[in-house]
């Protein structure tokens, strides 16, 4: 007894906090009593307690810190300041297949940690990047089933879909799915912005490539972490249509009958609308010791859309152990990562057969339920759906399945020669389950429509490579890497039904086979979703690094890929690069200056490809159901057979899209650090740029053919500042700005084989203007190129147009028009007699003209966060300036002649518009009005309470507003219109309303 009581006697508890040399606490230092595996680790504040022997020596670590022992024997408390290990911060710079000190990097690169990314009710890691890093756009939706649009320093394609997305690499492993990865999970994310960076993943990279890493585990101690939030989102503006009486009045003052007054007064977006509530949660366990480590969590998450019938949820569980063998030579790591994610939707679609839609132009004029209490529609009207009913009578489900698993192993062979090698296997299905009820007007005359169908797609892959680093003499340090991959990808492996004619609605897509009829064009069949592509990829990959004094740093990677995707006689490619660094703080004549801590000059050129969006298909003759035709069996029977014809041709030639980047840039620091940044130029020409051309069926079998022509540019310039401008003892302000400007030109889009002016692009679908486009790809401009009709006023009360066309020349002045008018160098023409600029009221086709940009001219970041005591605020600006909106919608619900037709419009026509103007919504300019805005996208504040009691090692509450407000001349509700694709700033009718999140979220360690 005596021997227990002596023992219990030399415990105690032992507190401390750590800080770095700027007084600043660390979060997550490992806390380690020597020779045991008793530990914790620091809370948010810094602070830590911890039971240990009365003579204990502490072992105190932090990455990117050297690690420091402190003896306790005397002492209940410690003060500890840890120092910056250079060495061991720039080593967290991923490169792709290794990583590199900081100062040793001759790319782009950006690298964001978790505790910068923006904060909010995210369910797409890609959103935690908005506005963070130089160059990369990123717009979003307050949809909760919709994806960012991303693209990174301008679009390099002109195909849309994945081809335009960056390349994910997450943990090491290239081209893994999104969907498994939880925001929460995130340590932090590397974007490879210029092609020395990216060069090395060769064929998928001229987008760029964004490398996520995940969370792992600590040695010394096992750590449980919840972190949760529960939110609401708040519309933040409707359009503002007329209400009944405003209806009625100008009905009457214009002498429009009204063909539908029901006596009503329904404001159908608020009944539509509702507050969308979001939550969610993420529990992690990790810890280890020296030989193993692991990590595990699972992540729930639930958002409802602020439109009735939009919601998603989703889980993500995700293990991760890490083990050391053979006296710490061998490093095995298994990592499964699964997902199961479900989506409800509402129609969305066009002809007016949306929800977004309709909640605008329906009439206020009628109820939303006759009295007999069925839905009030009128059939009569073309285009016109009551919104509540397309809801209610309508479900659109997608459930998501989803799971990845690798195995990585690392061998240290010699000093300095290591290799490794990954295994991956990724699964993922989709299961799309829709049914239009028996009162549904989207499957009228049907008596209830379900259809269901499934596509499965799965990769597996396989890494080898060899790492060797060394420095020889303390001053040339050599780095070298070659490498092996295999890929093959098994995609749009399903199929489809689709039945119609329910006895009722009870069943909804449950029993297809319940369902009376079976609709034969609800196949799937010739819309390609439903055809097993099977693709491979090898590729032999190497670079060579090499750093004298870390002064002259030179680097070179080349990537060699062979992929069945393409034609027969280009089935290969090679993509090198070349980049050099100058670190000129570490030459006397900048020393002597005393006024850099670090001063370097990056200079780089190379080659990526971009193979992402292709299948089996693309290069290959394929032949499908193009119809069908009426067979007569000898028996005398009608029966329908397909028609088999050509669906696409064979195109042999066919090779990557290959991108060539040149870039400079220089890094800078100042002041210890306190300020620092980035200013990078670049030039990024893509050549053989891939898109359809007609051609002839005399040579051909089909009229289109998939080919090489086109060239496109992208030149900009960066910019990155960051800054402490405040430093005291309790309190602090660092701030960081971001600037980007990009010019993007379509080079060429015609060869001497296959030729075309351009491309139509962005049709509005107006009343009576059914074939007017808004945009235009041709060579000269940039994509998103605004092509419409220019706006010149009112000529007896209907809006006229200004020619640029001979057609409309022939139809005011006849075929003599030559000798009548004058052509100006704007293109423009005037009336010989008048001198007044030729006008119509009746534009044509050739009647357009270039009118603005999507691009913008400018993008913004702004970050701000200021510490006082255990008290965080943070606020996040972004915006974009010098882009055009085409504002389809404005000029939708400007039509007067919809007043008539029983629908709805603005409430401005009493003022903007005349009632005489059946011109009143065409497609011009406008409508096309300027995009700029900045807008106050995060703001937080949040609270440290530090360690609670020997259980809650940590907690920290913290409340979040997301879109605070917005400074914007757009006149449609929200100006962050989607700047990707090929048809990036238009807002036609299907804009979800931009919502203002206000969030709680709490962390805890235990």
């Amino acid at each position: 007894m005596t021997t227990i009581e002596s023992i219990a006697q030399q415990k105690k508890q032992i507190s401390g906090r750590v800080v770095d040399e700027a007084g600043m606490p660390i979060t997550g230092a490992n806390i380690v009593e020597v020779g045991t595996t008793n530990g914790t680790v620091t809370d948010l504040d810094g602070n830590f307690t911890l039971s240990v022997a009365d003579d204990a020596l502490l072992r105190i670590s932090y990455i990117g810190y050297l690690t420091q022992d402190v003896n306790t024997a005397g002492k209940t408390h410690v003060d500890v300041v840890l120092r910056e290990d250079t060495q061991a911060l720039g080593e967290l710079v991923v490169i792709g297949y290794g990583s590199m000190a900081r100062k040793d990097v001759t790319s782009s690169i950006t690298t964001v940690r978790a505790e910068k990314m923006n904060v909010g009710a995210y369910s797409d890691p890609a959103q935690l990047l908005q506005g963070k890093v130089p160059g990369l756009v990123i717009t979003q939706s307050s949809d909760p089933n919709a994806s960012p649009s991303i693209t990174l320093r301008g679009a390099s394609t002109i195909r849309s879909g994945a081809a335009q997305e960056p390349y994910y690499v997450i943990d090491g492993v290239p081209g893994m799915s999104l969907a498994l990865v939880a925001p929460d999970d995130i340590e932090s994310i590397d974007v490879l912005r210029d092609a020395t960076a990216t060069a090395i993943y060769g064929s998928k990279a001229a987008n760029g490539v964004i490398i996520i890493n995940t969370k792992k585990g600590r040695s010394g101690h096992t750590a449980i972490n919840y972190s949760g939030y529960v939110a609401s989102d708040e519309i933040l503006k409707n359009w503002d249509v007329m209400d009944g009486d405003q209806l009625r009045r100008y009905a009457t003052q214009n002498n429009i009958t009204l063909i539908n007054d029901l006596g009503a007064n329904t404001d159908w977006q608020k009944e539509v609308q509702r507050t969308g509530l979001s939550h969610n949660h993420n529990v992690s366990i990790n810890g280890g010791s020296e030989q193993v480590s692991y990590n595990s969590s699972i992540n729930y998450m639930e958002r409802k859309g602020v439109i009735e019938g939009t919601e998603m949820d989703r889980l993500i569980g995700r293990a991760y152990v890490e083990s050391k063998a053979m006296n710490n030579r061998l490093t095995l790591s298994f990592n499964v990562n699964t997902s199961v994610t479900n989506r409800r939707s509402v129609p969305f679609a066009t002809q007016g057969q949306s929800v977004l839609d309709a909640m605008c132009y329906y009439s206020p004029l009628v109820p939303v339920k006759n009295e007999d209490g069925t839905w009030y529609e009128n059939i009569g009207i073309s285009q016109n759906y009551n919104p509540v009913a397309l809801i209610r009578e309508n479900m659109y489900d997608t459930e998501n399945k989803q799971i990845q698993g690798n195995v990585k192993a690392s061998l240290d062979i010699l000093k300095g020669l290591k290799y490794n090698m990954t295994l991956a296997y990724q699964n993922e299905q989709f299961i799309y389950s829709n049914y239009n009820t028996t009162k549904s007007l989207v499957a009228v005359g049907m008596n209830g429509k379900a259809d269901r169908s499934t596509i499965s797609n799965k990769k597996k892959m396989i890494e080898c490579y060899f790492n060797y680093d060394r420095t020889f003499n303390d001053s040339h340090k050599l780095g070298l890497m070659a490498g092996y991959s295999w890929e093959e990808s098994n995609d749009n492996d399903g199929f489809k039904l689709t039945t119609y004619d329910f006895y009722n609605d009870d069943l909804t897509y449950y029993n297809l086979a319940m369902g009376n009829k079976v609709d034969i064009n609800g196949l799937g069949l010739g819309d390609g979703s439903y055809m097993l592509s099977t693709l491979r990829m090898i590729s032999v990959y190497g670079r060579a690094n090499y750093s004298f004094n870390s002064k002259y740093i030179l680097q070179a990677t080349i990537r060699r890929d062979g992929s069945s995707a393409f034609g027969k006689n280009n089935r290969w490619g090679t993509f090198p690069s070349a980049s050099v660094a100058w670190r000129l703080s570490e030459e006397p004549f900048i020393k002597d200056l005393h006024v850099f801590d670090d001063l370097k000059l990056r200079v780089g050129y190379g080659i990526s490809g971009n193979s992402l969006g292709f299948d089996v298909f693309t290069a290959t003759q394929v032949y499908g159901a193009t119809g069908w035709f009426e067979y007569v069996t000898p028996l005398g029977e009608t029966e329908q057979y397909h028609v088999i014809g050509p669906t696409r041709n064979a195109n042999p030639d066919l090779k990557w899209e290959r991108t060539g980047m040149f870039n400079v840039g220089m890094d800078f620091s100042f002041f210890n650090s306190r300020l620092n940044g980035t200013i990078e130029l670049y030039d990024k020409r893509t050549k053989d740029l891939i898109a359809d051309y007609q051609v002839s069926t005399t040579r051909y079998p089909y009229n289109w053919l998939t080919a090489n022509v086109g060239e496109i540019s992208n030149k900009g310039i960066e910019f990155n500042l960051n800054a402490i401008p405040v430093q005291t003892g309790r309190f602090s302000w660092e701030t960081s700005l971001n600037l980007s400007h990009n010019k993007n030109r379509v080079e060429r889009l015609s060869n001497d084989t296959y030729s075309v002016d351009y491309f139509d692009r962005a049709n509005l679908d107006a009343a009576g203007f059914s074939t007017a486009t808004v945009q235009r790809v041709m060579e000269g401009y940039p994509i998103g190129q605004f092509y419409t009709w220019e706006w010149a006023g009112y000529k007896e009360g209907v809006s006229h147009f200004y020619v640029y066309g001979e057609g409309s020349l022939k139809d005011l002045y006849g075929d003599e028009f030559a000798s009548k008018v004058t052509r100006q160098a704007d293109g423009r023409y005037t009336d010989n007699l008048t001198g007044d600029v030729v006008t119509t009221a009746k534009p044509l086709y050739d009647d357009r003209t270039a009118t603005g940009s999507a691009q913008p001219k400018l993008a913004l970041g702004w970050d701000n966060t200021l510490n006082f005591g255990k008290w965080t605020m943070t606020a996040f600006f972004q915006g974009v300036f010098g882009n055009k909106i085409m504002n389809g919608t404005r000029a939708y619900l400007s039509n007067y002649a919809s007043v008539g037709n029983g629908k709805n419009v603005l409430a401005s026509m009493f003022e903007d518009n005349l009632a005489t103007d059946y011109n009143s919504h065409a497609p011009s300019d406008r409508y096309l009005e300027r995009g700029d805005y900045l807008r106050l996208s995060t703001l937080t504040l949040g609270y440290n309470f530090g360690v609670i009691n020997p259980y809650i090692k940590g907690l920290r509450l913290y409340v979040t507003c997301n879109n605070l407000f917005t400074i914007t001349g757009y006149k449609g509700i929200d100006p962050e219109i989607n700047l990707g694709g090929l048809e990036p700033g238009v807002d036609n009718r299907q804009t979800y309303p931009r919502t203002r999140t206000f969030l709680l979220g709490v962390n805890v360690n235990f």
